[in-house]
């Protein structure tokens, strides 16, 4: 709510911070499976967005799992905001681990999302535990140590002119580190 209550306020400071963006990370309690509701938040964000261009700011919508539900039998929430914003007001961050959580295909929602796609979250996707263990639970892991296919999806960030990648560690870290771990990452 804060960014639609005071846009210059919000666009200053992230002016204070060196960035030309603001992201919005997903809505706090919203129902991504109604389509008017998806629909109505996309209008809410190109309002957003031309209000924060004319400061000098750009508005990127950044994806976790949850828009990746079906809001009719042909399109996912997030198919519809792709749809229903503005590419002068409204462009993405796209989390191509919270998508394959959904069981979707990130290389094909990057190719959906073209130059739309401004920044990439990355982290791999897999399962560190030992031993027996009936059913895995998936995890974030360390680049190349998990099952997602980065070197495809790095190509197709760079065919999107992503203007940045962004590291991205949730927990699972190696020796409980996240700095071991960004350093695994970084290898």
């Amino acid at each position: 709510g804060t960014l639609e209550k005071d846009i210059p306020t919000c666009a200053e400071e992230a002016k204070s911070f060196g960035t030309k963006y603001i992201v919005i990370t997903g809505m706090y309690r919203f129902d991504y499976g109604s389509e008017a509701a998806v629909r109505e938040l996309a209008q809410r964000l190109n309002k957003a967005g031309k209000a924060l261009k004319e400061q000098g700011i750009e508005l990127l919508y950044h994806n976790h799992n949850c828009e990746l539900r079906k809001v009719n039998t042909a399109q996912t929430a997030y198919d519809v905001l792709l749809e229903e914003t503005d590419p002068s007001y409204v462009n993405f961050e796209f989390d191509s681990y919270w998508c394959a959580d959904a069981g979707c295909d990130p290389l094909a929602e990057m190719q959906k999302l073209g130059n739309r796609m401004k920044l990439w979250h990355i982290n791999d996707r897999g399962c560190r535990k030992a031993g027996f263990t009936p059913i895995y639970k998936m995890d974030s892991m360390e680049l190349s140590t998990g099952t997602m296919n980065l070197t495809a999806l790095l190509e197709q960030a760079k065919k999107n002119d992503c203007d940045a990648v962004i590291l991205e560690s949730h927990r699972n870290w190696i020796e409980k580190s996240p700095v071991k771990s960004f350093q695994r990452s970084a290898q």
